[in-house]
């Protein structure tokens, strides 16, 4: 399917700058441009990529003022990068999707399943469970019983939902996720450790995106609750009884211990790792690889272990390269105080 430069800009509200009949068919990073694909420059890292690219349309900012003539033709908008989304979205929805139920899929007699449903090639929807509208299942998924998945939601193979948890509407879980499994609790004994059963659920609000094998476990009791427009990268773990507030995203292998409460619109870096039975605020930002032990006010950054202010930690990581050098010298100066009390007390 190909679009011109006029029918893109007609959509994204942009202006054009050379041939409006231009036409693409495909994407491509503008480093990699090709005749008949569609690039945008947001980063100025990439400026100079610009004035070489093969692509056939290049979207960007309005203040974008080039130094040197370019081929391509150029749409500017507000946000090259949010025109790009935009587009990508509206492609990706032009292409064809199945529908219906593949013959070897399980679909319980009394599962409920909405309409312009697709459920692939061994898919199992268990007794009780519900398939909202527009809801695209792919092979091997498993929704347990008595689970609630809502409308226009994608389930990437592998996906298991666990029984009563509940998916929203436009979500994305990706391959090998997990909603649902026990949460980890266990009563040390003189036996060893005795399993405490999770009898609660977990429950993904809508606009929920979750990357592949990440876990979100189900509560001891009650719910572990990922709120609306929550994003989670791949192989993220979300312990039982956590609750995650609306907006907040968090980077691959970031680990959330048990009934912590993380408030709206948080950013965590990669490897980030947060204690259990805390609370973290609002508009919270989290660097790589930090450890969080305690409760964190709204509006804080943080990053290191313990997490501390980033200053202070960038301070702290400079001194530390330091150490080794400083020990060296701080045991001259005890040898070198040594000698003089010795010359003192002569």
């Amino acid at each position: 399917m190909e679009f011109s430069a006029k029918q893109i800009a007609e959509y994204i509200h942009g202006t054009i700058i050379g041939d409006e009949n231009a036409t693409v068919h495909t994407f491509a990073k503008i480093e990699e441009g090709i005749a008949g694909a569609l690039s945008f420059l947001s980063n100025p890292k990439y400026t100079h990529y610009i004035y070489n690219t093969q692509s056939s349309i290049v979207l960007v900012n309005k203040d974008f003022e080039p130094e040197h003539e370019i081929k391509a033709t150029l749409i500017k908008v507000d946000n090259a990068y949010e025109s790009l989304a935009k587009l990508m979205m509206l492609y990706e929805a032009s292409l064809p999707k199945k529908q219906g139920i593949d013959p070897l899929a399980s679909v319980a007699t009394n599962a409920k399943i909405g309409n312009n449903v697709y459920i692939g090639a061994f898919a199992c929807i268990e007794e009780g469970a519900e398939i909202g509208d527009n809801t695209y299942i792919h092979p091997h998924v498993t929704v347990g019983c008595n689970a609630k998945v809502g409308a226009n939601t994608i389930l990437y193979p592998n996906v298991t939902i666990y029984h009563d948890c509940r998916v929203g509407n436009n979500c994305i879980l990706h391959a090998g996720s997990v909603i649902g499994a026990d949460g980890f609790g266990f009563a040390p004994t003189e036996n060893g450790y005795e399993k405490i059963p999770q009898i609660g659920i977990a429950i993904l609000e809508d606009d929920v995106e979750i990357g592949a094998n990440t876990c979100v476990d189900r509560a001891t009791m009650g719910a572990t609750i990922i709120r609306k427009g929550v994003k989670l990268d791949n192989l993220i773990q979300i312990a039982h009884n956590v609750e995650v507030g609306s907006h907040t995203v968090m980077a691959s292998q970031v680990g959330i211990a048990g009934s912590t409460k993380i408030g709206e619109r948080c950013t965590f870096a990669g490897q980030v790792g947060v204690a259990g039975h805390i609370t973290i605020g609002d508009h919270v930002t989290v660097g790589a690889q930090s450890g969080i032990p305690g409760n964190t006010k709204s509006g804080t950054t943080l990053m290191g272990y313990p997490a501390i202010d980033p200053k202070q930690f960038a301070r702290s990581a400079v001194i530390y390269k330091k150490l080794p050098d400083m020990y060296t010298e701080l045991g001259c100066l005890k040898r070198e105080i040594e000698e003089l009390k010795k010359q003192l007390n002569k």
